[in-house]
């Protein structure tokens, strides 16, 4: 397809006559400005009064008054949807937009609001929030002591069930049921933005439950779960580990083979800008530096530490040689190294050791195999199969959103290019089984938009070369994604116009 060539994937208001809430204050008319319309503005005895609100299978545990730092009031109400799943939904008591934004979670999850509480703007209910939207999220349905924490799971395929799918709806229904018990209507549009775990979600959230959403957001999805903490993070912990069990690729060479992947790489896209705009058209050969005679460490690269780079280019394969995901680790994702997979001499970093060890322990197999499992201990000729009952509930690369589709549904999909542990590349096949099944790209992009985004690296957690990150790419999704569903105009470009010459744009 010559978009994949080109890098990028196409992919009356009413006022209450009357309210249900108990200790009602009188009614308060307030022009909403730059939103447009009016709304009835709402104030601590309305919040405090959800405390009483009555939902089948759910209880409200909390409603307060809060404040963002920009200044927007809000009401936190807090639940619990039987068995465990908390979920906080905040409702603006001013000028709300008329509209409901439902975020996913990272890793896996366990910490209700976490993104929040770290100032994160991927799943986060803040970027929604101070749109004036009316927004939720959830733990998934348990407690983690962090997002590597998968204990939870050990034995208890209703928690697994819910943090697979079921806190979508029930988060859902939950934030409509307090929506309509607020403001006494409910939302005109719907959206759901999420990244990582929350990319899968949001993709989940267009296969199980095809018209609860108007838009979706789908960031560096990791839509084959089992695939990816499975079967690739032990192979590229396998590839990295020797016969006495120590680590080649240590931390402090991410920044020697980032330098000469770009001086390879970095003209290939016709500028010399420090970004590689789409990694599979360079060939890098980092034999130049392998080390000679006498030549120290930190300057060159041994013959394992070569060895290891490779298998993780490649990506998983059995001993036929078959491919088990799509690899690999993209060149340009050197500058991200650190955090996910060699970490740094502090000891910071390396998160694919406790994801990849938590996920095959507790969350990865019918038959749990406990705390003593490796992931030196995965077998790439036999655990992958051992992987699919597990598989029908976590993932969500099925290529058929035919019913999203059908019910008017728009998505947006992004990955960055030098995403270093959720892989682009299967987000790649992922869209192009679906154009084939949805009967082209020119009829699939109708709804559904990839746009890959060149030295991004996963989530924008971190800021690439240029400063992109999290932080300013958000809220122009969220508006691109909202000019799409609203205006019916199809996104171009995902970026604002002060960065979007570092985006590849359409070819429309």
């Amino acid at each position: 397809m010559k978009s994949i060539e080109h890098g990028i994937f196409q992919g009356p208001l009413k006022l209450n006559d009357r309210k249900r809430h108990i200790f009602r204050a009188p009614l308060v008319l307030t022009l909403i400005g730059s939103f447009g319309g009016t709304a009835l503005a709402q104030d601590a005895q309305d919040c405090q009064a959800l405390r009483n609100h009555v939902m089948d299978g759910a209880y409200v545990t909390s409603a307060r008054v809060m404040t963002t730092d920009t200044g927007v009031e809000y009401c936190e109400v807090r639940t619990t949807a039987l068995p465990s799943i908390s979920i906080e939904v905040r409702l603006p008591l001013n000028k709300w937009n008329h509209k409901f934004y439902q975020v996913g979670c990272g890793g896996f999850c366990g910490d209700l609001g976490r993104a929040d509480k770290k100032k994160r703007f991927v799943n986060a209910m803040e970027p929604g929030l101070v749109m004036r939207y009316a927004t939720a999220t959830s733990d998934s349905g348990h407690h983690g002591l962090d997002i590597t924490d998968a204990s939870w799971a050990y034995n208890n395929p209703p928690a697994e069930r819910d943090w697979g799918w079921r806190s979508i709806g029930e988060t859902n229904r939950i934030a409509l049921s307090l929506l309509d018990a607020f403001y006494d209507e409910k939302p005109e549009n719907s959206y759901f933005q999420g990244c990582s775990t929350g990319g899968r979600l949001a993709a989940m959230a267009a296969l199980k439950y095809p018209k609860m959403f108007n838009g979706i957001i789908a960031g560096a999805p990791a839509l084959d779960y089992t695939g990816l903490v499975a079967t690739n993070f032990a192979w590229l912990i396998q590839a990295n580990t020797d016969q006495n069990g120590e680590t080649i690729l240590k931390p402090g060479k991410d920044g020697l083979i980032s330098a000469e992947v770009m001086k390879q790489c970095d003209t290939e896209d016709g500028g010399k800008d420090g970004i590689i705009a789409d990694p599979r058209r360079c060939a890098v050969d980092l034999s130049v530096l392998k080390c000679q005679a006498n030549q120290k460490g930190e300057t060159c690269l041994t013959a394992a530490e070569l060895a290891v780079i490779e298998k993780w280019r490649q990506g998983p394969q059995n001993q036929a040689g078959e491919q088990l995901y799509p690899g690999g680790i993209p060149e340009g994702s050197e500058r991200f190294w650190w955090l996910w997979l060699t970490g740094r001499s502090d000891g910071y970093g390396k998160l694919l050791s406790p994801f990849a060890k938590n996920f095959l322990a507790y969350m990865a197999f019918e038959d749990d195999p406990g705390p003593s499992y490796s992931p030196l201990d995965f077998d790439f000729d036999k655990d992958p199969q051992r992987l699919k009952a597990i598989a029908a509930i976590y993932n969500a690369d099925q290529p058929d959103l035919t019913a999203f589709i059908s019910a008017g549904g728009k998505m947006i999909v992004w990955h960055g290019w030098a995403d270093a542990i959720v892989t682009p590349y299967k987000t790649i096949e992922w869209y192009e089984k679906l154009a084939l099944n949805t009967g082209g790209e020119e009829i699939l992009k109708k709804n559904v938009r990839l746009f890959m985004i060149p030295g991004t690296g996963h989530c924008g957690i971190l800021p690439d070369i240029n400063g992109i990150d999290e932080k300013n790419l958000i809220v122009p999704i969220l508006k691109s994604l909202e000019d799409w569903v609203e205006k019916g105009i199809a996104p171009q470009t995902i970026l604002n116009p002060k960065i979007e010459h570092w985006f590849m744009t359409s070819n429309e």
